[in-house]
């Protein structure tokens, strides 16, 4: 939200910028557009709080917004003065350019007031209420310094209740005080104390929570709550550092509010909801066309384009130097190789991605205010963890517990809705927290979700395998997974005939997690459909069903006894095709590179007629681990694929000079492969040579990547001279 982002600054500084405020006039020289603006900034703030009823806070508003009224008195008098433009003093001109900011700030603080959550306002009653105190303060100031004297000649004989009211209000500014509502107090420690309980294992009943959040604090059903969730988990996420109360605590409340969510509301209030969720994935395809005409017309601002792209950002990160890049940019950009942000060149701490909510906000409120399809960005699920999630509080524990049996019950006997909706909390509160996944995964859920795996509802099956790939990442949930009964068949039929891709690709991405078991690689690759559905995903997925097919296969590749079944089930053939697809081709390489260890794999490698092309053309353009990854696979290919292979690898374009290339810049593992194929290179020309007579012997001296490394390349370059002119050499010396 805007003005929850511009009021995070007002609490580290009051007199944010005039461009923070983007303010529509020019206050330097067009006095009437002044005194308009004004008059409409007071009297819609007027129109939009006053009859809009707060729930916190109400006291404090209605003192601000009668302060507002005064100032809209104030200012329809002297512009109904005549001749008012041309007698206007400066120092009244000045005056007003403060009015002006200062009613911005009335704004922010009411807008936020308006779009933060009940809870959220709850919790920061006496910061807030400071804010209120701090705006009176600084009212007091503007009519101190207000020429009086000077307006009185401006307002006409008429209008002396206004100047009473002026004075009226510049006296009660003086002498106002910090004011915290007693009642919004109480009801704040009350919210504690419910906490406190918790934590204390003491589960409040269902009639005092019914009190609390129902009847005092106004929450109606579910929906309202869950809005309030999604409030707090921003917090945390936007101002995890500084944040009062804490982030361990916050969870505390954000989990006791989702257990009040289903104890008091059940599960049928989201039915609509959820069978919205596909219509609106369905309309996201659709607003491409009207995206790119929109985007035609309508300029962009500097600060939502990515300095990388220059395109509108869909997902905006932050690095470790502070700059915001769309994510897909920044990540090709450190994939490449570079340690420095490219836009100040300073050089990067680490390589974490921490998302910028508040831009992305932003941009999407700009994108509905022009009719412009936004897409916000999917993430899989495994291991989004954008902080490091704070240690959850013992309450945060308890009533997280207490939410899962509730959730477990409706999986046993709701509704086909109903456990949908169990199935996508069960898949939220896995996300994050080994404690989390530990206790979910204990409390007896696998078996309940397993079965919805084949459910009819793709909202049901989606959420189902999405929340044992969140299990799954906790080491002891990979065995309860895969003790399961049939869990595992049923994970790979989704990934066979699953009614959506995104189920598809997480159920792929579920294998890559379990894989990580060396036990379980086998199993999985003996499963019927697991390997030839992997490689069907990588051939024709979306991008992400690429990468989430890639590292399984990848995982499974290093178990010698899938290579067989690999190749007969067309892996190989769709790992070197995905040589040439950008996102995957790292991954691909490296599979191929264990692939090709064996006979039987190298054999299959070689036969495809792309696959050292490919692993060329990586070593010329690919990432620094890409490159590593494609000339371990041409070592290995040579080491095992026979004097066959060999030739073709030694035959390819270019070789000698990237392999020189490698020696140079590449990663110390790619150097020493690449050191490797040199000496293959070397022994091949010299066995040619010492055919024709020549006799020419130059060896490498131990491992080229240390102190030999320059007389190694001057030999490789030798090396790649003969290999250029042999043909010439030996008619010459004939």
């Amino acid at each position: 939200m805007a003005s929850a982002a511009i009021f995070s600054s007002l609490r580290r500084s009051r007199s944010p910028s005039l461009d923070a405020f983007l303010a529509p006039v020019d206050l330097d020289d067009n006095v009437v557009s002044l005194l308009q603006t004004l008059q409409t900034v007071a009297k819609d703030l007027i129109s939009t709080y006053s009859n809009k009823p707060m729930s916190l806070q109400k006291r404090n508003t209605r003192s601000l917004l009668r302060k507002i009224e005064v100032f809209v008195t104030l200012l329809d008098s002297v512009a109904d003065s005549a001749n008012w433009s041309l007698n206007l003093p400066t120092t009244v001109v000045l005056c007003f350019k403060e009015m002006y900011l200062v009613l911005y700030r009335c704004k922010i603080l009411l807008d936020y007031c308006s779009q933060s959550s009940k809870i959220w306002m709850l919790l920061q009653n006496p910061s807030i209420s400071g804010h209120f105190h701090d705006l009176n303060q600084e009212i007091y100031t503007l009519l101190d310094v207000m020429p009086i004297s000077e307006l009185s000649c401006l307002i006409s004989t008429s209008c002396d209740d206004v100047k009473e009211q002026i004075f009226l209000m510049q006296k009660q500014s003086r002498k106002g005080k910090l004011f915290i509502d007693g009642n919004d107090e109480v009801l704040r420690l009350e919210f504690f104390e419910l906490l406190d309980d918790i934590e204390a294992g003491k589960i409040p009943s269902l009639d005092k929570f019914r009190a609390f959040f129902v009847e005092k604090l106004g929450l109606f059903d579910a929906r309202a709550c869950r809005v309030e969730i999604e409030f707090l988990e921003e917090q945390i996420v936007n101002h995890e550092s500084d944040l009062e109360p804490s982030a361990s605590i916050l969870g505390g409340f954000i989990a006791m509010i989702r257990y009040c969510r289903f104890l008091l509301f059940g599960f049928e209030e989201d039915e609509v909801e959820v069978s919205m969720a596909k219509r609106f994935r369905r309309g996201k395809r659709r607003g491409l066309i009207s995206k790119e005409i929109a985007d035609t017309f309508i300029t962009i601002p500097k600060d939502f384009c990515c300095p990388i792209s220059l395109d509108l950002m869909m997902d905006p990160v932050i690095i470790s130097t502070g700059q915001t890049f769309d994510r897909g940019s920044i990540s090709r950009w450190i994939e490449e190789g570079h340690c420095n942000c490219p836009k100040t060149g300073q050089v990067l701490v680490h390589k974490k991605l921490v998302p910028n909510k508040a831009l992305r906000n932003l941009i999407m409120q700009w994108c509905m205010a022009h009719k412009i399809p936004y897409t916000p960005p999917e993430t899989s699920d495994l291991g989004y963890e954008p902080f490091p999630a704070a240690a959850a509080s013992r309450a945060a524990v308890e009533a997280n517990k207490a939410t899962v049996r509730l959730l477990i019950q409706q999986l046993e006997n709701g509704s086909d809705c109903g456990k949908a909706i169990a199935a996508r909390e069960i898949r939220f509160l896995a996300k994050t927290g080994r404690e989390n996944r530990g206790f979910i995964a204990e409390s007896g859920v696998i078996p309940h979700l397993k079965i919805l795996l084949s459910s009819k509802s793709a909202v049901a099956q989606e959420n189902a395998v999405t929340a044992i790939l969140n299990l799954s990442i906790y080491d002891k949930n990979k065995s309860r997974i895969m003790d399961e009964d049939d869990c595992l068949r049923s994970i790979v039929s989704v990934l066979r005939f699953g009614h959506t891709i995104e189920s598809k690709e997480n159920a792929a991405a579920t294998l890559f997690s379990l894989s990580a078991v060396h036990d379980y690689k086998k199993r999985i690759a003996d499963e019927e459909g697991a390997l030839s559905s992997l490689a069907s995903l990588l051939r024709d997925g979306t991008p992400r069903g690429k990468k989430d097919a890639v590292t399984a296969l990848f995982n499974l590749s290093t178990h010698t006894a899938n290579c067989v079944k690999m190749i007969e089930y067309g892996v190989v053939k769709a790992l070197v095709e995905a040589l040439e697809s950008e996102g995957v081709s790292e991954e691909a390489a490296g599979a191929l590179a264990l692939i090709v260890r064996q006979p039987v794999g190298a054999e299959a490698v070689g036969n495809e007629e792309k696959a050292i092309i490919g692993l060329i053309g990586m070593m010329r353009c690919g990432t620094p681990r890409g490159k590593e990854n494609a000339v371990a696979a041409l070592l290995e290919l040579c080491r095992s694929g026979g004097a066959h292979a060999t030739e073709r690898v030694l035959k390819a374009p270019a070789l000698a000079g990237l392999i020189q290339s490698l020696l140079f810049t590449g990663t110390k593992r790619a150097r020493r492969k690449a050191a490797s194929l040199a000496r293959v290179f070397q022994r091949c020309h010299y066995d040619s040579l010492h055919l024709n007579g020549l006799r020419l012997g130059y060896g490498f001296a131990g491992n080229s990547t240390t102190g030999n490394l320059e007389s190694a390349v001057l030999e490789l370059c030798y090396a790649a001279f003969l290999s250029l002119h042999a043909p010439y050499m030996g008619k010459a010396f004939s």
